[in-house]
């Protein structure tokens, strides 16, 4: 007489599929992460050195225009290295737009709980974007206020602070910020509205391109509104509170 199969522990017969499952889920997230960070890091490096001959923000503009065919419309840019730049510009954009520029990594975190306890009072938002991070938006990205924008920005902003030197961070910032419709770079901006090089650009002039950064396209610097004259003012005393041109030893 044949005896049955001794019994098994139900535990030991129950083999669940689900470490299996879970394994190769994590190992295919493992997988797309790499790659993500290699796809951002192949994207962003080679702008430590090569100059970008246009940006996204530059290309939409253009864009716009040719399909509203505005005859009107010009666009003006040109690449000046940071060291043919006075240093006024420099320290003006920094004291208008970012005054931790120096010591964050890409991130403001004192502006941003500003920012945050501003929305939460029920006022009007206010701006905590960084050097950095206006320079990524210009250079990779789409005008708008969407989280999926924001959070891309955020990444390629953390990798930019990685992968790139403090100086060229703002050397990239102002060949690539819009100072007018049509207008961008310092030196585009400088030659458009002074006739004159960035690299004579004065403490007043440098304040008052820096006056129109919140608003290139309502705010004017051939005819500045009594805002912009105001704003003008304040940055040129932040310069003096940031210890004026001394503060770019800082980004060495």
């Amino acid at each position: 007489m044949t005896r049955p199969p001794p019994l098994q522990n139900a535990s030991m017969a129950y083999q669940p599929a689900h470490p299996t499952i879970w394994k190769r889920l994590r190992n295919k997230l493992l997988h797309v992460s790499i790659w993500v960070v290699l796809v951002t890091v192949v994207l962003i490096l080679p702008f430590r050195w090569i100059n970008p001959p246009i940006t996204m923000f530059m290309a939409a503009d253009r864009l716009q225009a040719a399909f509203a065919r505005d005859r009107s419309y010009r666009f003006r840019h040109e690449w000046i290295p940071l060291s043919a730049m006075s240093a006024n510009i420099k320290v003006a954009v920094i004291a208008a737009e970012d005054q931790r520029f120096a010591s964050h990594f890409g991130f403001d975190l004192v502006e941003i709980d500003k920012a945050l306890g501003a929305q939460r009072g029920g006022g009007s938002g206010r701006g905590a974007s960084t050097i950095s991070q206006q320079t990524a938006k210009n250079l990779f990205l789409w005008s708008g206020h969407s989280w999926l924008r924001k959070g891309i920005e955020a990444w390629l902003t953390l990798w930019i602070e990685v992968c790139w030197p403090k100086t060229r961070i703002l050397e990239v910032y102002l060949n690539s910020a819009e100072f007018g419709p049509g207008v961008f770079g310092a030196g585009a901006a400088s030659n458009h509205f002074f006739k004159r090089p960035p690299s004579k650009l004065s403490t007043s002039e440098s304040a008052l391109l820096a006056a129109v950064l919140p608003n290139p396209k309502r705010f004017s610097v051939a005819a500045p509104s009594a805002k912009v004259r105001q704003r003008k003012q304040w940055i040129e005393r932040q310069i003096r509170a940031l210890g004026g041109v001394s503060y770019l030893n800082r980004l060495e």
